[in-house]
């Protein structure tokens, strides 16, 4: 096994030179650098070395209660004692009101080291923005410094059998009652919706309070305990048996006569829950970009000390060096766009570019994952196979990323058809394109790819090469930016040979785009 090692460098390069996070009013990049060397310490010391036990060993259901592998209580008390639940939480909660940047920064390391670990605990974030933006003042006094002290941790529980993407299908209700609101029914594929590491869960929960469709949906605060202190009706039925993630308490949990709160106005819970799902989905793309990072790593070290030959390691073979550089590019491109997301969200002038860019990064850095752990199997070949260096498991735990917070399949829908009829985000995605010049070719081959899918019928069957070409010039433009700037990074000469080959995809995807529109036109 080679041992974890956070990319701190490289991302704060991707962040300040790359991402510009330098326009954020307020950022110290010094003191960003201080919070990821300190969570790269602790991430390799502590949540690395659990991840091949959570892996082997697994979440487990004992009398209705989920339990975690050994140790990863003992890491979790030490993550809140170093006060990092409360990293983004505003001081007036208990917080270090740090921003979205510092958060990012974590999570990505957080995840490299351990994703099962980490989605255990990421939710909680989320749940805190959902509560200021949505929570009365009493709401946000109860329930956010516990979450920001690690007291709690959260759930999302949205998603019921046969009511996954559509959500209009949702049956789970809520009744207000002469005590207060009650909800009844079932959830499934909830991550960290029961666990050992806190007595209290905060579940926000998407029920219907209303007629059929999305309209009729509201979303509630629903704790594991009630205010007596005894159980709230929210029982664990079944804990999911999964291709990855073992150690994340994946569960299936029925609501019976649940005490529950409303949060926000009846009838809204959608625009409330995407205000959580907003903050997961580029928390899913840093996941994305962190398995690039790791899956590269260990390639390149084992390839490295691999000899083949008369005293060559296989590194300077052509194939696998030509496979390492191929993992560098998605892994450094992925996160540079992740960042450019997350950036442009934190600023807040640009809505209609975050609208337009967040499902790009979901797609594009999960797609990178899979993909960058994949080659990394056949770089090392049957030891990439076997469970030893740990690639296999990089693989299927990487491979859940494209498909919660929204299957990449429906984040390229949603660009074909809503997307790309509304002037306004293409436009601004348009203009992030125009204000880097080296990519006017492929600018104006993606403009007649967006002209085509605006007068097409039906562009459905386009939505997957559609959404590959817009990620691919997104991607050129962060590899122009980070061509600019490879001399601010430590290592420059790392670049060397990357950018052509990066800037390469789009032509790739561009053939792709126009063969398969060939296909449906024929």
């Amino acid at each position: 096994m080679i041992p974890f090692k956070a990319p701190v460098e490289d991302i704060l390069f991707s962040l300040t030179h790359v991402a510009g996070a330098g326009d954020i009013d307020g950022f110290d990049a010094e003191l960003h650098r201080e919070i990821a060397a300190h969570f790269a310490a602790f991430a390799e010391g502590e949540l690395a070395p659990l991840n091949a036990v959570g892996d082997r060993v697994g979440a487990r259901l004992e009398n209705g209660r989920v339990r975690l592998p050994e140790g990863f209580k003992a890491a979790f008390d030490s993550y809140c004692e170093q006060g990092w639940p409360g990293l983004n939480v505003p001081e007036e909660f208990g917080g270090q009101g740090m921003g979205a940047v510092a958060l990012g920064i974590t999570s990505e390391i957080f995840s490299g080291a351990n994703q099962a670990f980490e989605m255990t605990t990421g939710l909680a974030a989320g749940a805190v923005r959902t509560l200021l933006a949505f929570g009365t003042d009493a709401q946000k006094a109860a329930n956010i410094p516990p979450l920001a002290s690690g007291e709690w941790l959260s759930s999302m529980a949205l998603t019921e059998p046969g009511a996954g993407s559509d959500l209009a299908r949702i049956k789970c209700r809520a009744a207000q009652t002469e005590t207060g609101w009650r909800i009844d029914g079932e959830k499934i594929f909830i991550s960290g919706a029961d666990h050992d590491l806190t007595e209290e869960v905060l579940h926000l929960v998407l029920a219907r309070t209303g007629a059929h469709g999305l309209g009729g949906l509201s979303l509630f605060l629903c704790r594991s305990s009630r205010g007596d202190g005894t159980r709230n009706g929210v029982t664990v039925t079944r804990i999911e048996e999964k291709l990855g993630i073992h150690a994340s308490p994946t569960c299936q949990l029925r609501f019976d006569n649940a005490e529950a709160e409303l949060l926000g106005a009846e009838g809204q819970g959608l625009a409330a829950m995407f205000v959580m799902m907003n903050h997961a989905r580029l928390s899913v793309a840093l996941q994305g970009a962190a398995h690039c990072a790791h899956a590269t790593a260990i390639a390149r070290a084992y390839a490295e000390e691999r000899i083949q030959g008369k005293d060559t390691p296989i590194a300077q073979h052509a194939d696998v060096a030509r496979m390492l550089d191929e993992m560098d590019i998605l892994g450094l491109g992925a996160r540079g766009i992740a960042h450019l997301a997350l950036v442009k969200l934190e600023i807040g002038d640009t809505p209609e570019l975050v609208e337009i860019l967040t499902p790009i990064a979901k797609y594009f850095c999960t797609e990178a994952g899979s993909e960058a752990a994949d080659i990394g199997i056949q770089v090392l070949g049957g030891y990439g196979f076997l469970e030893e260096y740990g690639m296999a498991q990089i693989l299927r735990d990487a491979r859940i990323t494209r498909i919660y917070e929204g299957t990449n399949g429906i984040h390229a829908l949603s660009l074909a058809t809503r997307l790309v009829r509304m002037d306004k985000p293409l436009a601004a995605f348009d203009a992030l394109a125009a204000d880097c010049a080296q990519v006017a070719e492929a600018r104006a081959m993606w403009q007649a790819a967006w002209a085509d899918m605006r007068e097409i019928a039906d562009p459905r069957p386009l939505a997957d090469v559609f959404m590959r070409l817009t990620a691919e010039l997104l991607h050129q433009i962060v590899w122009v930016r980070i061509a600019e700037n490879a001399d601010r990074h430590p290592d420059p000469q790392r670049f060397d040979g990357l950018v052509r080959r990066a800037q390469s995809r789009f032509a790739v995807a561009h053939a792709h785009y126009n063969a398969e529109k060939g296909i449906l036109s024929a």
